[in-house]
């Protein structure tokens, strides 16, 4: 049986979504951020990162978003998850998903989590300050140059799709208006049709 560590809003909800595509059994296990217990002796020993998502499976465990949307799609072939028959395509999904995860992520955090990366006041306050600009250019690029439509890599759905709607409900927390994003708010709303994904939603609003 797989658990998937997470946090309800977290970058966790795109693993969440893609189990749920894929069909798979699988436990939830809500980590409270409001008590840091991320950052707990017991929870390091699931994940020594102190984050989320991790995802117990029968071989061991695995972390980094990315990874395990990959491990999701390899796993469950009969949902259609990645182009897993097509090196080049795979290569292409693994690349944006890669972006969301490498430099999408990583400009959120800086608004709320500058101390990774300063201790100066004055720093942090910066990074808080730009974060708006620096998230808007990243969705502008994967609106006009990364988003093939109506999925993220065209025609069929794949486990990166869950992972843009996961980074784009951030956004409102930036004060950016999606908007601004055509391609990127029909995405949403694709997203929030699908079964799956409401059922994640239910889930994650009853911790």
């Amino acid at each position: 049986m797989l658990t998937l560590y997470y946090a309800p809003g977290s970058c966790a909800r795109a693993s969440h979504i893609a189990l749920r595509e894929a069909g798979a059994e699988f436990d939830l296990h809500p980590v409270d951020f409001a008590s840091a217990e991320q950052r707990s002796a017991a929870y390091r020993k699931v994940n020594p990162k102190g984050r989320v998502p991790a995802l117990q499976t029968e071989r061991g465990i695995l972390t980094e978003t990315p990874a395990i949307l990959a491990y999701i799609a390899q796993s469950f072939p009969a949902a259609n998850l990645a182009p897993l028959d097509d090196p080049f395509e795979f290569a292409r999904l693994q690349a944006f998903n890669s972006y969301l995860c490498a430099t999408v992520h990583v400009a959120h955090a800086h608004s709320r989590r500058g101390e990774r990366w300063a201790d100066d006041p004055a720093a942090i306050a910066e990074m808080k300050r730009k974060t708006p600009e620096v998230m808007a250019d990243c969705f502008l690029l994967i609106e006009d140059n990364l988003f093939t439509g109506p999925w993220v890599m065209g025609g069929t759905y794949s486990v990166a799709d869950a992972y843009l709607f996961t980074i784009a409900q951030w956004l409102p927390v930036h004060r950016i208006n999606s908007a601004r994003y055509p391609k990127v708010r029909d995405h949403m709303s694709r997203m929030l049709a699908r079964s799956a994904v409401q059922a994640t939603l239910e889930a994650e609003s009853a911790d």
